[in-house]
């Protein structure tokens, strides 16, 4: 067994090879439906294999566009994008073989359920349509791919395109030593202070900035960002409501429902309401707390927006005396790393190996996973921040677990991608404990995808998964990042060597569920804007209206009417979370009643940990989550398990 190696010989060449590629698939899909073998094993399982060849050939550039983005690479993926897109027609719309897979049926359970989603996914794709809506279809999807691509490519052009240059020493006293050693460049021989829209530049300066008036030119130039998208957003939700009416389905949130946990909008709608409802008294007394406190500390009349970060932080000292800067000298990033791979080893009883493998940056690092000893999989980590690097994090899987048709046994492979601060010739990498949060969280992605064993490529790792309930491993791994005896193994001062204090691990504990209830209202927001949005067509200035009235409940501080939230929210715009943001919150639920399950004062309950390894990551979506989490538990989760992990008494 052997891995895939992470490799483009010719960026001008790929369309090129790639168009040969899918000639050649549709060839072998055109004799595997005109054949007399109706049998899973000679219809499904080469499918299933050239699925896996086509991602194992365009996974590389789709990820080196955002990790390493270039003329070069944006040529290339753009130019792809509209081949992909047509293949991926000719096969949703492919009749014949549609009704030879339809009239399938396998006695072994993961095969039947890739019957099912393979006989859902034509449906959802067109396959009964007449052959002009068919068409239409396949526009509309060719179209979609292309906008979202240019709403990415937008916002990275935006993004990249503002500085914030700082040259008065006083304006950047407070911001701890790390962040300022990478905002510090020379001008004209004078030393000055580039800050940019690169989140961990941003967030340096919007929580530790003391000059309002910069972290306000910050805040508007970060909420203003890339205002031709709300052009591109108008045709995006048009054309996604002409989708979900051909297909039969009265809006797009609708149609995303019908391959995900929730059953029917109304139960997303009220399940979110009921959240803000419920949060909704707490926030309004932790927003008061700060007005009370940015009054009394710097005579601040009118709290606004970009106040927020810089007197949350503040109020956090005082509160509880501590503040990131205190925690982020004993959080160097290759210890955590480290540290969170041996907590993954300890709880699910693998091993991870520095691995020799082809990466794409040299501060990329590879590991490959031994499960008793023997070769299960390969993680890439590119953790640290870049100009050529889109923002945010991310899991994206590459090769999957599965059995081929003759019978060979591939092995999994993933990337987890961050964008902490970058190391230099003088300092490490040193996180802020956010940051470990986040690593752990894409991690549990990761693990859900490597340590899938099913042998049905369709089902295994995250393939098959419901989308609003994906986020359950990442979330529940992410929990952990917060205990004091996970953090011990891996917080020691990165100049000194010594363990971070038993008073400081308290703290960050106890700083858990600060202003837990206004996070929980902004998520809100996100998720009721992006689900309502796309319960009916918006045009521009609807789509403003839409926010600014659920804004009533969740923003409990007037919003700025040049903030555009709308044209940066890549998660629905560019990423796969349309009408599906939702599915933070939704799979929190299984994560918090999961975690709450997994530990306790006395540490790992391992029993429990097996059996969730054995029935949630080991199964991926050879089921659904909510009859694999039964099989589990022998109980559905609990909505309260939520509530209990924020602290919010319900």
């Amino acid at each position: 067994m052997s891995f895939q190696e992470f490799k483009i010989k010719d960026l001008e060449q790929f369309p090129k090879d790639l168009e040969k590629l899918l000639s050649n698939q549709l060839a072998t899909i055109e004799r595997i439906t005109q054949s007399d073998d109706y049998s899973y094993e000679g219809v499904l399982k080469p499918l299933q294999d050239l699925d896996e060849a086509l991602g194992n050939f365009f996974t590389p550039l789709s990820h080196l566009n955002s990790v390493e983005n270039s003329e070069a690479t944006q040529k290339a993926y753009e130019e792809s994008l509209p081949q992909l897109s047509k293949f991926q027609s000719q096969i949703a719309q492919n009749e014949a073989l549609f009704k030879k897979i339809k009239k399938i049926k396998s006695d072994d359970k993961e095969a039947q359920k890739v019957i099912e989603n393979e006989i859902k996914g034509f449906v959802l794709s067109g396959a009964n349509l007449p052959m002009e809506q068919k068409k239409e279809l396949e526009e509309i999807n060719l179209k979609l791919s292309e906008l979202s691509n240019n709403f990415s490519q937008n916002l990275l052009d935006a993004t990249n395109a503002y500085e914030l240059i700082i040259e008065n020493e006083r304006d950047v006293d407070g911001i701890p030593q790390s962040d300022l050693a990478l905002a510090r460049t020379e001008v004209d021989g004078k030393t000055v202070y580039k800050f940019t829209l690169q989140i961990p530049s941003y967030l340096a300066y919007m929580t530790y900035g003391v000059n309002r008036a910069y972290r306000e030119e910050l805040s508007r130039a970060y909420s203003s960002r890339a205002p031709e998208n709300a052009a591109v957003i108008d045709q995006i939700l048009e054309l996604r409501q002409r989708k979900a009416t051909l297909l039969g389905f009265e809006s797009f949130s609708a149609y995303s429902l019908a391959e995900k946990d929730a059953s029917t909008t109304e139960d997303v709608t009220h399940f979110l309401e009921e959240l803000a409802r419920l949060a909704h008294p707490q926030a309004v007394e932790e927003l008061e707390a700060l007005k009370v406190f940015a009054k009394k500390l710097d005579g601040i009349e009118s709290l606004q927006g970009f106040d927020v970060a810089y007197y949350s932080e503040k109020l956090k000292k005082e509160k509880f005396d501590f503040d990131d800067s205190m925690t982020k000298p004993y959080f160097e990033q290759s210890k955590v790393l480290r540290g969170m791979l041996d907590v993954v080893s300890e709880l699910f009883l693998v091993e991870f190996k520095a691995a020799d493998a082809t990466v794409w940056n040299d501060k990329v690092q590879p590991f490959d996973i031994y499960k008793n000893t023997i070769l299960a999989g390969r993680v890439y980590f590119d953790l640290e921040a870049r100009k050529e690097k889109r923002g945010g994090a991310w899991m994206h899987d590459w090769e999957t677990h599965f059995v081929d048709t003759d019978g060979k046994q591939h092995l999994p492979t993933a990337f987890i991608v961050c964008n902490f601060s970058p190391s230099t010739n003088d300092n490490p990498s040193l996180l802020r404990h956010d940051d470990v949060v986040t690593l752990f969280h894409e991690m549990g992605h990761g693990i859900h995808h490597l340590f899938g064993i099913c042998k049905e490529r369709s089902v295994s790792g995250i393939n098959g998964v419901a989308w609003d309930v994906v986020e359950f491993p990442s979330q529940f791994l992410e929990a952990f990042a917060y205990e004091k005896p996970i953090l011990k193994r891996f917080a020691f001062h990165y100049k000194t060597g010594e363990p971070m204090s038993e008073e400081l691990l308290d703290k960050i504990k106890d700083t858990k569920n600060y202003q837990a209830a206004l996070g929980i209202l902004r998520q809100v927001e996100f998720s009721l804007f992006d689900f309502n949005l796309h319960k009916k067509l918006y045009q521009e200035d609807e789509v403003q209206a839409l926010l600014d009235d659920i804004r009533k409940t969740t923003a409990l501080l007037e919003v700025p009417s040049y903030n555009k939230f709308q044209n940066g929210f890549a998660h629905i715009f560019s990423g796969g979370y349309a009408a599906g943001y939702y599915s933070y919150k939704w799979a929190e639920v299984l994560s918090a009643d999961a975690f709450f399950e997994c530990i306790d004062e006395k540490g790992f309950k391992q029993d429990k940990a097996d059996g969730y390894h054995q029935c949630i990551l080991n199964r991926g979506g050879s089921e659904d989550m909510s009859e694999l989490y039964k099989q589990w538990l022998g109980r559905e989760p609990k909505v309260e398990s939520l509530l209990k992990l924020y602290g919010i008494e319900a």
